[in-house]
């Protein structure tokens, strides 16, 4: 079958692209020609049959920079100016899908995050005006829904509100959803009638990862650490709803100089750096500048490999991780999670809303789990156990990694795509 792609942009690290990946790399497997058509094509190469760019499908065209400015943050008094603008330029749009899908022949099409996010209105609009002038079946790959981004797309007009509600999600009798979590698909059904498929986010477990190598076994003596030190690792940004204060606290109560806090991901999504400056306020306050680490700047922005770059990637940072802290108030899957899993780390969780429990920490992973970031002295006593008892360590760890390989693994994925293309063309 004909697979054709639609995204923003794909070949970077953001959750969509990645995600989008595995899912390329899964149906062609299963004997599935892949097409792209994009706005952005980033760093990586992709796999597949043929990429069509389009640039006015980038989040970063003037086009989509002019309306979501106008839409949600500075909007002028004209609501209709604005919308007249999203029509017009969706027209652009659809007038470059609908060649690709007919020149290429396509069977079916899969639209990633854009038929349901309105992060580029006149994308979504193009698409299902492109559905409906093709006839084509389409999975919409809905990772993130408006709702769920507290008051990012709400827009001081109700013209555009009303617009909003009306366009994402795509709603069509040939479109077919496949959400990333119970909450989404539940929400789903209960706003608009819409049934779905919960495919979770994945990892390929038959991949060499987390693993210690010579090209990483220098990582403690390059970030400048001792050989007796202890690594818990925060591989994730810095961005407020992670709770990286919480690791941080963690690491007070624990007591122990050995112990080092290793974060590595970048401010670049805080806005003005005001979640990054309280943390350094509150390691400057516990004392802790020895034992708590920014290090972005020492690992690969390539994704999961780090492919060919002469800083460490997110592999070499699992192998060095004694536990791994993920303390996060809201996700809507967690793939550090699985990371950690596929790592053979164990990892100490918050109860992140809505998904931690429903879609992961209820198939049995072992977790040390916190409740609304508290860190009780049960909670503590436990994950002094996971650090310092290696048996129980490695007993975690490789248990988690069976579950893992069992409900998170390519197999699952492949599973759902079969089910998925079954309602989508039958």
């Amino acid at each position: 079958m004909k697979i054709g792609i639609i995204i923003g942009r794909i070949g970077g690290v953001d959750g969509v692209a990645l995600e989008t990946e595995k899912w390329i790399e899964v149906l062609q497997k299963m004997g599935h020609e892949i097409f792209i058509i994009s706005g952005q094509f980033e760093g990586r190469k992709i796999n597949c049959s043929y990429e069509t760019q389009v640039a006015e499908m980038s989040f970063f065209s003037p086009e989509s920079y002019w309306e979501q400015k106008k839409a949600f943050f500075h909007p002028d008094y004209n609501q209709d100016d604005l919308l007249e603008h999203c029509h017009l330029y969706a027209e652009v749009i659809e007038n470059k899908i609908v060649d690709w899908i007919n020149k290429h022949d396509l069977d079916l099409l899969l639209s990633e995050n854009a038929s349901c996010l309105p992060s580029h209105i006149s994308m979504g609009i193009a698409i299902k005006n492109a559905v409906i002038k093709t006839g084509k079946p389409i999975i919409t790959h809905d990772h993130d829904f408006a709702w769920e981004r507290g008051d990012r797309y709400v827009s001081p007009h109700p013209k555009i509100n009303e617009f909003v509600v009306n366009e994402f999600p795509l709603r069509l009798p040939n479109s077919f959803h496949a959400v990333i979590n119970l909450h989404a698909q539940t929400t789903l059904k209960e706003k608009f009638n819409r049934d779905s498929i919960v495919v979770p986010n994945v990892m390929n477990f038959n991949q060499d990862f987390g693993r210690l190598t010579d090209s990483n076994r220098d990582l403690k003596r390059d970030l400048g650490l001792n050989g007796a030190d202890i690594l818990l690792f925060q591989i994730t940004r810095v961005v407020t709803r992670k709770g990286i204060e919480t690791a941080i606290e963690l690491i007070d109560k624990l007591q122990d100089p050995r112990l080092k806090l290793i974060i590595t991901g970048n401010y670049n999504d805080d806005a003005g750096n005001l979640y990054y400056m309280e943390l350094v306020e509150q390691i400057h306050k516990l004392k802790l500048s020895k034992q708590v680490r920014f290090a972005y700047q020492d690992f690969s922005n390539k994704g999961l490999s780090g492919e060919a770059s002469k800083n460490y990637s997110l592999s070499d940072a699992y192998a060095h991780a004694r536990a791994c802290t993920y303390f996060s108030t809201y996700e809507g899957f967690g793939n550090a999670f699985v990371e950690a899993v596929l790592a053979k780390r164990p990892i100490f969780v918050n109860n992140y809303k809505p998904v931690y429990w429903p879609d992961i920490g209820s198939k049995g992973f072992k977790a040390v789990m916190l409740e609304d970031k508290v860190i009780t002295d049960t909670a503590l006593k436990e994950m002094h156990e996971v650090i310092y008892n290696e048996n129980l360590n490695k007993e975690i760890a490789e248990y988690n990694y069976q579950l893992g390989k069992k409900y998170f693994s390519y197999d699952t994925l492949e599973e759902k795509l079969s089910e998925l293309i079954n309602v989508a063309t039958n």
